[in-house]
């Protein structure tokens, strides 16, 4: 899967200015912050939420969280590893307090093997599918693995980062990811056979 892009037009010392006019209190600087970074964030927010106005919501309150909280961002790490640390913890949240799936992956976590995800394979999965069906694919996951894929490979977060956000040990991540780009793979397949089914249906007379 590629990676997820926030802005190609920014270099870091413009966003360091920027960081550091809207730390100040500018409102302009502010709301460039805001255009540069809320459509990725909103992309982000929709691969994770079930509708789209989840997602439009959760942008605007991780942007408010991001306001409240910039004086805490540490400058020494990247600015967009920060913010969708923001974003994922909100919509972890979001997920928990609202209970819309039932996860049960974490019962049995310690017992599966430790093995490694392919990332290929979902590079191959995305090649194979358009993006509202991989979109659709990772609606039918369970939460923790549709966060665990979406962290890894749209906002490519580091292991130790995944970990803390899924509130998972480290060396479990592997698992996650892996159990969870089986999901997909089968959720994708299963949508596909649907459709070819109903194709089929719809021929006869």
């Amino acid at each position: 899967m590629d990676r997820q892009k926030t802005t190609g037009t920014m270099s870091e010392a413009d966003l360091a200015q920027l960081l550091s006019q809207v730390r100040a209190g500018d409102s302009e600087a502010w709301g460039e912050l805001y255009r540069q970074y809320a459509p990725a964030i909103f992309r982000f927010c929709r691969r994770l939420l079930p509708a789209r106005e989840d997602a439009e919501d959760a942008t605007t309150e991780i942007f408010v969280k991001v306001r409240q909280k910039i004086g805490t961002y540490d400058r020494s790490r990247p600015f967009t590893a920060w913010l969708y640390k923001v974003a994922s913890n909100h919509c972890w949240d979001t997920l928990r307090r609202r209970r819309i799936r039932q996860d049960l992956e974490t019962g049995d976590v310690e017992t599966l093997p430790l093995e490694h995800p392919d990332p290929g394979q979902l590079e191959r999965l995305q090649s194979e599918h358009t993006g509202k069906e991989v979109r659709a694919g990772l609606a039918r996951l369970p939460d923790r693995a549709r966060m665990a894929l979406v962290l890894r490979y749209y906002a490519d977060m580091s292991y130790e980062e995944i970990a803390d956000t899924l509130g998972v040990r480290r060396p479990f991540v592997g698992v996650l990811l892996l159990r969870a780009r089986h999901q997909l793979r089968d959720a994708l397949g299963a949508a596909g056979a649907s459709l070819a089914a109903q194709a089929g249906g719809g021929r006869k007379r």
